[in-house]
């Protein structure tokens, strides 16, 4: 049976189970965001003016979505569709009109940043428009693309859900009009869900909803809320020609930690073959996309043993995928408590998806099922406008009342930036805002503050509105403005000073003609002169000033030549207790070595063994025969003396065994030079990407003990230092390898150090460090924390596991980070990992570095993990990959909270995600899953 005509079955047969989904009811006076259980409630189109009503089913509450979107126009339902058992929130519509590539966004506010979250958007056409065409049109949550809205025909309600992390307090709905109709919306809900929940949904990917179902019940009722906390929508599913059902009356627990908390009224019900020695068989097709030309499934079976067994009886049995073992023993559902057996990580590359339960030989009770969720998983690595530039650009919208369609995200995608708004897109930074033309806009007001808050923008175009009050001077904080257009407003008073002169030197362009109140220089500007009489203190004042200039003057000269003279004395004391950084009064107790010493043990500078921003790095053999490396600066270098006395007082002061040692430093007139302990192997970068031929592949658990190493040091800086130290440029080329390949973070001349260990961050006149390593926050604001350490080493992190460099042709200039999430959102790890290592690593740790990497190089730093918690991680892969050749291929199992149990590790299964197209699912997307390929697709 084809996709198309099982879903046409599923629409008949549950069209009567979802005309009450959201019932009548009577009427509240409530407007409002999010109520006590932190749901949203939007009925689509009903008018701002209507009083909000609570669902006669649920007793949930709904409002009208004026307040949380700036378009559309309201619809209601052609009166032939419309009927007395039809819930109220399907008898209206908001349309959004305007031509293709338009996209309108809905904004549900009041949200907790990194928290998960249930996306619901329901859609029932009804020929509102009286054109009797149903539209195509895309979803997208956030910056991303969700899934494409098919509506089959005028009378076919359908509904498409998403499990989703949210970064920020916000998320936003966008329909996109792709050409092929007027997109419209019938009712948007949002349920808050505990972290816990749904593990495969992170901050890299999203889970669109492909079947949900309850077996076991034929009554046509949809279990949602009250029943399931979570308002989850359980489709009911039995076949009896084939299915007994069994049930019970008591509750069924969850287990502790339970990773999906499916209600007890889901789990009272199941079914068993009718034929106790047939197994439980479904399937389901792919359904690829031109957005998802090979979707990955993730399924989640729920099974709970509802019977009180005799004591001889067992019940047991097998999970088969695709005819391959699912897990690698027989499983036995708990009595009254539920058990999830699940994929963890998408199962992709297949026309279509059979699952078995078979009974295993040992069994008495044939197999049993209650519950079944399957998810297509949907990439969210689209990276969004930087944060700072979105606060700024939301400020200057909200202030002006802006009616330029500005919805969703300022600059991503890029086809739906904002009118008006140039944006940059760098490849290891969010993009920003570069230009905004509001030129002719009715702009009105004064010139807001919150312009200084795009640092980016180069050209500013706020011509012909009628803007009043005077130029701030916040206009200064915009270092890379080259162009200012405030032709034709209001403005008064003067231009400040410090734009007149950056239009004298030629680094802007100031455009403010017809401004009559407006000045720059001249008499115009200047006050009222006073009498004559006032020129006679003048006259006193100037001559005074005069002789005290000279005797300043004289003072300066005398220190100046005082300084010159203790500069010659080549006393090392200026040196030693230089106050850099933090740290005063440092002394240098190693050994201080002559240049003529450095030549002597480098045998004139023979061997090079590094370069780098000092300079080149010499191997040398000290009296007794101990390998040393020195770091002599280069006279072209582009790191000063500064950078020279931070790492030699740094590594005086700073002790660890993940840590270069410093041996000693030269101070020799213009020569400074740094000795410190002989790394034999070299550069971790080097031997990842194989500095000569002859150069062995680093094995995975070498690679892990390597991170370990390197992460400890890091920790070490950020935890063991009073103050606290930021390295500022960890990088692969910075962790080097002695000759038992153990790592020591190394090059500390960017170090910064934190003034106290209650300080939250450190602001810098500039932003330094290695371009794809650095932290996009830090690149924004300035500030500098040890979480921007901790973004760098997650690209380090990704080096480890890829083998490739931090920035790749692909073909184009592409950061790891958006190379590596954009692969591993197809659900297969093997299509990053180093193919050098040849498949000898477990998976399992592979999963667990490439999940903390990312976590590592999230956007924000509130949501990565301290170098601390990394360790930890590192541990416990190292411990994986020990016990690697003793260890099944791996499962991920029930209730396991994400712990490794009985039946292996991880497992490479199918994929989870929430929200796809339209069939069975409130009469329209609960999945496209046929049951053997007889009765309704659930969906």
């Amino acid at each position: 049976m084809d996709g198309q005509r099982r879903r046409a079955m599923a629409a008949r047969w549950l069209w009567p189970l979802l005309l009450g989904i959201a019932g009548l009811g009577g009427v509240l006076q409530v407007h409002g965001q999010v109520d006590n259980l932190g749901f949203i409630n939007l009925d689509c189109g009903l008018p701002e003016s209507a009083a909000g009503y609570v669902d006669g089913v649920t007793k949930l509450r709904f409002t009208s979505d004026a307040g949380f979107i700036d378009a559309g126009t309201n619809y209601n339902m052609s009166s032939e569709y419309i009927t007395p058992t039809m819930g109220r929130s399907w008898h209206n519509v908001r349309s959004f009109g305007g031509g293709a590539g338009t996209r309108s966004c809905y904004t549900l506010q009041s949200l907790v940043a990194g928290l998960k979250y249930l996306i619901r958007a329901k859609f029932w056409y009804g020929n509102y428009d009286g054109l009797d065409r149903a539209p195509v049109f895309d979803l997208h949550v956030g910056v991303n693309y969700w899934t494409t809205v098919n509506i089959s025909n005028a009378n076919t309600p359908v509904i498409y859900e998403i499990i989703a992390v949210v970064p920020g307090e916000s998320v936003q709905v966008c329909l996109v009009n792709t050409g092929s109709g007027t997109p419209f919306i019938s009712a948007l809900d949002l349920r808050p869900l505990k972290n816990g929940l749904y593990p495969m949904a992170n901050a890299t990917q999203g889970l669109v909803l492909h079947t949900r179902a309850n077996f076991g019940r034929d009554d046509g009722v949809i279990l949602r809320y009250p029943n399931d906390p979570h308002d989850r929508f359980w489709i009911p599913m039995s076949k009896r020609a084939e299915w007994t059902e069994v049930s019970t009356a008591k509750k069924v627990q969850n287990i502790d930690d339970d990773s999906f908390d499916a209600p007890s009224a889901v789990m009272q019900t199941a079914i068993t073959p009718v034929n106790s020695s047939s197994p439980v068989v479904f399937s389901w097709d792919a359904e690829p996309s031109a957005n998802n030309p090979d979707p990955g499934y993730i399924c989640i079976l729920h099974f709970s043993e509802l019977q009180p067994l005799p004591v001889n009886a067992v019940r047991q049995f097998y999970v088969t995928l695709n005819g391959q073992l699912w897990l690698g023993k027989g499983f036995t559902p708990q009595y009254l408590y539920t058990n999830a057996v699940f994929s963890s990580f998408p199962n992709n590359g297949h026309h279509q998806y059979n699952v078995s339960l078979n009974a295993t030989a040992n069994s008495t009770l044939p197999p049993i099922l209650n519950a079944l969720e399957i998810f297509s998983v949907l990439p969210t690595t689209g990276i969004t406008t930087a944060t700072q530039d979105v606060s700024a650009i939301a400020a200057i919208r909200g202030k002006y009342q802006v009616k330029k369609n500005w919805m969703g995200d300022p600059c991503v995608p890029k086809n739906f930036a904002w009118k008006g708004l140039g944006c940059s897109y760098a490849v290891s930074s969010p993009p920003s805002v570069t230009g905004l033309n509001l030129s002719s806009s009715g702009l009105s007001g004064n010139l807001s503050s919150s312009f200084a808050g795009l640092k980016g923008l180069q050209y500013l175009d706020l011509s012909r509105n009628n803007l009043t009050g005077s130029i701030p001077d916040t206009f200064l904080q915009l270092s890379s403005l080259t162009l200012l257009d405030l032709t034709d407003n209001l403005l008064s008073g003067s231009i400040p000073p410090g734009l007149v002169k950056r239009t004298q030197d030629g680094s802007l362009t100031l455009r403010y003609g017809n401004n009559p109140n407006l000045c720059s220089s001249g008499n115009y500007c200047q006050p009222p002169q006073k009498k004559r009489g006032s020129m006679v203190a003048v006259y006193v004042v100037v001559p005074i000033v005069a002789v005290l200039v000279i005797l300043l003057l004289s003072v300066l000269l005398f220190c100046m030549r005082r300084r010159r003279q203790g500069r010659t004395s080549g006393n090392i004391k200026q040196l030693d207790e230089v106050s850099i950084m933090g740290h005063n009064s440092l002394r240098l107790d190693n050994r201080r070595f002559t240049y003529s010493e450095l030549e002597a043990i480098t045998n004139g500078f023979e061997r090079v063994i590094g370069k780098g921003g000092f300079g080149k790095v010499y191997h040398g053999s000290l009296e007794d025969g101990t390998q040393v490396a020195v770091k002599l600066r280069s006279e072209s270098s582009d790191q000063g003396e500064q950078e020279f006395l931070a790492e030699a007082q740094t590594l005086a002061k700073i002790h660890h065994k993940n840590l270069v040692s410093l041996i000693g430093y030269c101070k020799d007139m213009k020569y400074m030079a740094l000795v410190y302990e002989y790394m034999s192997e070299g550069a971790l970068d080097e031997h990842l990407r194989g500095k000569d031929n002859t150069m062995r592949t680093l094995t995975w658990r070498q690679r892990l003990r390597i991170s370990l190493e390197s992460a400890q040091g890091l920790e070490y800086l950020h935890k063991g230092c009073n103050p606290p130290l930021v390295h500022r440029d960890v990088k692969t080329s910075n962790i080097l390898l002695n000759a038992n390949l153990e790592a020591k973070i190394a090059d500390f001349g960017l170090l910064k150090a934190f003034k106290s260990k209650s300080d939250t961050h450190v602001s810098t006149a500039r932003v330094v460090g290695t371009l794809g390593y650095l932290d996009p926050e830090y690149h924004g604001t300035f500030q500098l924390t040890n979480k921007s350490d901790v973004f760098s080493f997650g690209v380090v992190l990704l080096e480890l596991v890829t083998g490739q460099r931090h920035i790749l042709s692909d073909p184009e200039p592409t950061s790891i980070v958006q190379w590596v999430r954009q692969r591993l959102a197809r659900g297969n790890i093997e299509d990053v990992v180093d193919a050098r290592m040849r498949g000898d690593h477990d998976v399992n740790s592979v999963w667990k570095i490439a999940d903390t990497a990312l976590k590592c190089t999230a956007q924000r730093p509130g949501e990565r993990p301290t170098m601390t918690d990394v360790v930890a991680v590192l541990h416990e892969c190292l411990e994986l990959e020990a016990a690697h050749d003793n260890v099944n291929a791996g499962f991920y199992t029930p209730g396991s909270g994400g712990s490794l149990n009985d039946y292996g590790q991880y497992n490479s299964g199918m994929s989870t995600d929430l929200s796809h197209r339209s069939t069975a699912y409130e009469q329209g997307h609960l999945g496209s899953v046929s049951i053997l390929s007889t009765g309704p697709a659930v969906r």
